[in-house]
């Protein structure tokens, strides 16, 4: 599998951003859809009526009882006792805003998926480029007691010359394995002489 170029990557993002804009376009701009308006009754129980939700798409001045609790439970004697307890609000909600909320989420949440694959697939590609596979790659039996890390020291020569953060983080890389190693060796000598 060749590894994604910079003009494989700009053309997923500007089909991605073309899909993005298709989505938001098809919302109506003349007229609300009908699932962004509503009116929502609640009736708590009356009687032996148990309670009940009523939602219709009605406008905001026909948002009472009498126009959204279709059909009506009561006869006609307790209408006017049976409305009187329940509550209706009018609510309108933005779906163009949640559509834009989604997108804008699943784009960041794509962005940190790439920069996953970049991490795991193209950053060990790109160090073996920079600093040789065989400089970084030494066994143990390799090591000398007297200088470990016998080529870290042309990696880091190397990489002092770079100013980009990856050479940094390779120095400090490079820097904490020699602690390492060298408290390794002071532990173990150590051991090797009490005993």
């Amino acid at each position: 599998m060749a590894p994604p170029t910079v003009y494989n990557i700009r053309v997923y993002f500007q089909l991605f951003f073309i899909i993005c804009c298709m989505l938001l376009s098809t919302q109506s701009t003349e007229a609300k859809n009908s699932e962004d308006i509503r009116c929502k009754c609640i009736c708590p129980p009356y009687k032996e009526l148990p309670g009940k939700i009523y939602n219709q798409n009605v406008s905001q001045k026909d948002c009472n009882c009498l126009h959204v609790v279709e059909p009506m439970p009561v006869p006609g004697k307790d209408v006017e006792a049976y409305c009187l307890r329940c509550e209706c609000k009018y609510e309108e909600r933005s779906s163009v805003t949640i559509k834009a909320t989604i997108i804008i989420y699943l784009s960041i949440l794509g962005l940190l998926l790439l920069y996953m694959v970049y991490l795991t697939l193209l950053e060990p590609v790109l160090k073996r480029r920079l600093f040789g596979h065989s400089q970084l790659i030494q066994s143990d039996d390799e090591v000398g007691d007297h200088q470990p890390f016998a080529n870290a020291h042309d990696v880091l020569s190397r990489s002092r010359s770079r100013t980009n953060v990856l050479n940094k983080v390779e120095y400090a890389q490079q820097r904490w394995k020699r602690q390492v190693q060298e408290q390794r060796k002071s532990v173990f000598d150590r051991h090797v002489v009490l005993s």
